[in-house]
């Protein structure tokens, strides 16, 4: 049926009149047809904690541009310090390691008498005998490392800190010793990587392959970088090093493939009280040691995403890095604090996860019990706080630490707090007890360390291992057969001297705990310590 002119001019009238009160009853925006969300306009002027940023109609004027990029500019270098801590710490093992004259693969440094506090090493321990070696893969290419069996804990690290292969007592060789075989990041041959996970170890997941003229078993890795760090722990034999200096000495062999026919004789370098620096720089230098390390490494070695952060701020491959006079005013200020920022999440964590038992001060350094720190299995992305924390105060990342097999590698616990809260001081002393029946397997040890250089504690004219061991130290156990060690400047009177660690007035200290193959008890938090306590 038609509807008649008339009839459907008075039903759109109608209709309007019902809709127009939607969109009418609202008066436009001055210079607009209609009202516009105040949530996307731009006001003429906006207090922030930078300042008052001025606009006209929206547009920046040019003191708040000047205002804005030099915040961006900072804001980007305070993200690269914070982003970029496991590149730089890599870089400033490899500094130290050259210093001692350790930098060719076939150069190693070893601890034949343990490390004692005199090197710069973030967090290193006084109870196994370390070894350590640089992989240059863009030099040397596919790389062999024959380790001996007996071996404690190993890892390869590439240049970002990232895992590459575990070896020895994580590894896929079990403490049986072996072949492993490093391809690096641009490796175009038939060898591919086997299966190395801690998971695998009931089969033998080797390849065979030429080495030498002789067919050999290996397991093969692949690393993301040309340099490399390579880090082996010999474990005490009756309390003594003895053993695993010769161990290394003996039996690690590392050399190129190319070269395997004629490998360079292996030399070794005692670490062992010698003083020499492997800590990354906390002020502009850091920025200059990142640079170094965009320059040897591949593009494909970091994501767009952190390439980006580092560019932003000049730090480019194949570019030389030399900020202006007013950048680098910028950058000086935002190294500080990204530096003090990395020292509170690192010293005094926010994060409620990372702390191991209700109620005390020791925490975690793989928040969230993944060596790659993402958060709820990676649906959360990854907690770059928690990775920060980590690597301000650590070095070796590697899924054995994070991992919870009982009587397998090695887990950590940390605090800087007395059972207060307060700062560990090293003028007063004080006391920690650790339950009977500690759970691990290899042994535990409890060491003090500088704020600082997160380092050993250096004590003047004292001792230069503040530490305490429960396979190397003669302890004194309580009649419940738990232990009680004791930390202060003197030793305490009436108490044990054997279980005393000497501190530095006028300084403070943290302390962390080691349990080197750690029982279920470690893992369901039956076993705890005491807080420190006066």
């Amino acid at each position: 049926m038609k509807i008649p002119f008339k009839f459907k001019a008075l039903f759109i009238a109608t209709s309007l009149a019902f809709i127009a009160p939607t969109w009418a009853s609202e008066a436009a925006t001055e210079g607009f047809n209609h009202k516009i969300p105040e949530s996307i306009m731009t006001p003429d002027e906006v207090e922030t904690r930078i300042g008052t940023l001025k606009f006209y109609d929206g547009i920046p004027t040019q003191e708040t541009l000047t205002k804005v990029y030099d915040n961006l500019d900072f804001i980007r270098g305070v993200d690269v310090f914070l982003n970029f801590i496991p590149a730089t710490s890599i870089e400033g093992i490899r500094l130290g390691m050259k210093s001692m004259g350790v930098e060719k693969s076939n150069q190693v440094l070893v601890f034949d008498d343990l490390m004692d506090s005199n090197p710069l090493f973030l967090t290193g321990n006084t109870d196994t005998v370390y070894a350590a070696a640089m992989l240059d893969l863009e030099k040397d290419g596919v790389t062999v490392v024959e380790i001996p069996a007996g071996a404690g804990p190993g890892t390869v690290n590439d240049a970002y800190f990232r895992f590459v292969v575990d070896m020895g007592a994580p590894g896929p060789d079990a403490k049986k010793g072996g072949t492993y075989v490093i391809l690096p990041p641009d490796y175009q041959g038939d060898l591919t990587p086997t299966l190395n996970g801690m998971q695998d170890r009931d089969k033998d997941t080797r390849i065979e392959m030429t080495i030498a003229g002789k067919k050999t078993k290996v397991w093969v890795a692949q690393s993301t970088s040309y340099n490399n760090w390579l880090i082996l722990r010999g474990f005490l034999k009756e309390g003594k090093p003895d053993h695993a200096s010769n161990m290394w000495r003996i039996g690690l062999k590392i050399y190129p493939l190319a070269n395997a026919n004629k490998p360079k004789k292996m030399q070794f370098t005692n670490g062992s009280g010698k003083f020499f620096n492997t800590v990354h720089a906390n002020d502009y230098k850091f920025y200059e040691e990142l640079w170094h390390v965009i320059q040897k490494e591949p593009i494909s070695f970091l994501d767009p995403e952190l390439r980006g952060q580092a560019a932003a701020i000049g730090i480019e491959k194949g570019k030389p890095f030399n900020p202006d006079a007013h950048l680098k005013a910028i950058l000086k200020d935002a190294v500080a604090v990204g530096n003090a920022t990395a020292r509170s999440i690192a010293f005094k964590t926010r994060d409620k996860s990372a702390y191991l038992f209700p109620g005390k001060q020791w925490y975690t350094g793989f928040i969230g019990g993944d060596y790659q720190w993402l958060k709820d299995a990676g649906n959360g992305g990854r907690n770059m706080d928690a990775r920060t924390l980590f690597f301000y105060l650590a070095t070796v990342n590697t899924p054995a630490m994070a991992l919870q097999i009982p009587g397998v590698g090695s887990n950590y616990a940390m605090t800087t707090g007395d059972n207060n809260g307060d700062i560990l001081y090293g003028e007063k002393s004080y006391q920690v007890t650790l339950p009977a029946n500690a759970p691990a397997k290899d042994f535990w040890s409890m060491v003090a360390y500088d704020p600082q250089t997160r380092s050993e504690l250096q004590v003047p004219g004292g001792s230069t291992y503040p530490s305490k061991n429960n396979k190397r130290d003669k302890l004194v156990y309580n009649e419940d057969g738990s232990v009680t060690l004791y930390f202060g400047p003197k030793a305490p009177k009436g108490k044990p001297v054997a279980n005393w660690t000497e501190t530095t007035p006028n300084k403070a200290w943290f302390a962390m705990l080691r349990l080197y193959g750690p029982l279920q008890a470690w893992f369901d938090k039956t076993w705890a310590p005491s807080d420190f306590k006066l």
